[in-house]
């Protein structure tokens, strides 16, 4: 209990030194609060993004509007991008045609820049959802795609010699042998590419795009408001560690053997 404890405590020691350097480096250095806001004036401007209380700015009570936005081409992009990573990693992970089919030209893919795609998405797509949706989904992918073939191909193989001693086909193998014991890295692979989502999320909406976090950061580098551009930061990890969260709770729920 009390090692438990001591390790709670742990967790928050970088995060109040971060917090009280904040507080102390900029009076100490004389620096301008257009360039590093203080601490008491972002939580403000945070606490009205939310509330609109104060009304400090046009974003006043927006916080969920653009909050919602964010994570509809977040959730949609993650989707695209999990779900046709692990077809793909199963699949090169498990049949060896499909590896040498799809695994080169995917590597190959892979080593173009996601921010390299931006200009073709722009005239592909335009201004909008379709853009940022793409951009996420082609990042996101990789993560997932490299640990699902990763983990498929680090199964051990007594398992499935074992299950095809015992009459399992190919299907069945595949359903009881190789997909429980992958379970894991694809996990991992998962975690990983909604942090990418996240982080392309932004690069995304400073298309142009009218609603979301990152629009709000874009208007607010225009205007100066680096208060808002930091409220948009926090407020992107928290959305972040909380799709994370959910990510880890799935996984404990469909592993719970697995601590």
């Amino acid at each position: 209990m009390n090692k438990n404890k001591a390790i709670d405590f742990v967790n928050f020691i970088v995060p109040i030194i971060f917090l009280i350097s904040w507080m102390v480096l900029p009076v100490i250095l004389n620096t301008p609060e257009y360039l590093i806001p203080s601490l008491g004036k972002v939580f403000q401007s945070f606490l009205d993004f939310i509330t609109g209380y104060k009304e400090l700015n046009t974003y006043a009570g927006m916080f969920f509007k653009h909050s919602t936005a964010s994570l509809y081409r977040v959730i949609i992009g993650f989707l695209i991008a999990s779900i046709s990573g692990i077809v793909f990693g199963v699949l090169s992970g498990y049949f060896l045609i499909a590896k040498r089919l799809f695994d080169p030209f995917i590597h190959i893919i892979r080593m173009i820049p996601g921010i390299g795609w931006f200009p073709i998405a722009m005239v592909w797509f335009g201004v909008g959802n379709k853009t940022t949706i793409f951009l996420i989904a082609l990042a996101a992918f990789f993560p997932v795609y490299v640990n699902t073939i990763r983990a498929v191909s680090d199964v051990d193989k007594t398992l499935i010699d074992a299950s095809r001693v015992l009459g399992a086909n190919s299907k069945d193998v595949l359903k009881t042998v190789i997909i429980p014991s992958s379970l894991p890295g694809i996990f991992s692979g998962l975690r990983l590419s909604m942090g990418v989502c996240w982080s392309y999320l932004v690069l995304g909406e400073l298309t142009g795009v009218n609603e979301g976090l990152g629009a709000v950061m874009m208007d607010s580098r225009m205007f100066g408001n680096v208060d808002m551009i930091i409220v948009c930061m926090i407020s992107i990890s928290i959305w972040g560690r909380i799709c994370d969260l959910i990510l880890q709770g799935v996984f404990k729920f469909l592993t719970p053997s697995i601590k």
